[in-house]
């Protein structure tokens, strides 16, 4: 029979493309998620019955656990950007991790691989961040043999990064933005979902991998080179630290006072926090290189995918071009 990959978080972002890569080995997978009848998108992915999402509940063993039986690989990919209701940074990112690699001990499960951030670190001021280094610090105290991923921004069709951006460019002739002087080495969300199978496969050493990709920039040059993708003009502006901080700060509360009917996905306190500084691979990190993986540039994939933020969108290229052809000749 073949072997069996239970996917925590796997109908989002990033856990879509490691089931895919899974099915593709010819494992099973479960897909485990809060509404399996909101992730049917996933079945397609693999033969009839080869993927499936099944309910689970990150915050309750029994719910975890029920999930994982028979697993013989165990990938955690739960993860949120933004605090809402019961789903809180140290709950979800935190404990929920720290949960799924007890119970994944417990179940004698083979390898488990967990998926992180380059800005993990315990003594951080943000919330997301902190979260992030308890639940690695979780998941190696009962899964030693752990493979921990930390990618930087991860970009790709689905991403709430570029999306995000090229929409707001939309709205008006200037950007702002906060922190533009920080840098990020964006990776593809395929490449992060290849690193994730092969250590599921067991293929990759136990450790801490830092995932980025070819290309460092600031955000504000990041803005630029998006901006061009989509053929629009605007002034990126790089707004103070302050103005940003009252700005998240207004955006907070109305998601407090709607409580959470409005979710803040422009700028919250702790994302500000996290913006401060740089997101990018450690020099002594290991990362692609020892996985065998050559990371793909920005520029080879987002005009796949940004192309609906043009003017014209999927005719933007068609229109270029008619403007460089000669009008007929007069007889």
């Amino acid at each position: 029979m073949p072997k069996l990959v239970t996917i925590y978080g796997g109908s989002g972002f990033v856990g879509r493309y490691i089931a895919q890569q899974m099915a593709r080995e010819g494992w099973r997978v479960r897909v485990a998620v809060r509404r399996p009848n909101e992730a049917m998108q996933v079945k397609p992915y693999g033969a009839v019955g080869q993927v499936e999402p099944v309910f689970c509940n990150i915050r309750d063993d029994e719910s975890v656990r029920s999930v994982m039986v028979g697993a013989d690989a165990v990938v955690n990919c739960v993860g949120i950007l933004n605090q809402s209701g019961m789903n809180k940074f140290d709950a979800v990112q935190h404990v929920g991790a720290e949960r799924i690699a007890r119970i994944a001990a417990e179940q004698n499960v083979t390898q488990l691989v967990h998926i992180s951030s380059i800005g993990a670190d315990a003594s951080s001021e943000s919330k997301y961040s902190r979260s992030k280094a308890l639940g690695e610090a979780g998941v190696l105290k009962h899964f030693p043999t752990a493979v921990i991923l930390r990618p930087s921004v991860i970009f790709g069709a689905e991403d709430q990064f570029f999306n995000k951006f090229a929409k707001l460019a939309g709205w008006g002739p200037v950007l702002p933005i906060v922190g533009g002087a920080s840098k990020m080495q964006p990776v593809y969300v395929d490449d992060v979902a290849q690193a994730a199978a092969k250590a599921a496969l067991g293929q990759v050493k136990a450790g801490v991998y830092e995932l980025g990709g070819p290309d460092v920039h600031s955000l504000k040059e990041l803005m630029n080179i998006m901006l061009g993708v989509i053929k629009r003009r605007r002034l990126v502006l790089n707004l103070p630290f302050v103005v940003g901080a009252v700005i998240a700060l207004a955006f907070d509360a109305v998601q407090g006072v709607t409580i959470g009917l409005f979710s803040n996905g422009i700028l919250t306190r702790d994302q500000l926090k996290n913006l401060r500084n740089d997101n990018v691979v450690s020099e002594d990190a290991k990362g692609f290189s020892e996985l065998g993986i050559k990371p793909i540039s920005l520029l080879s994939v987002l005009p796949d995918y940004l192309w609906p933020y043009r003017p014209s969108g999927q005719f933007a290229a068609i229109k270029a071009s008619a403007k460089n052809l000669k009008p007929d000749s007069q007889v």
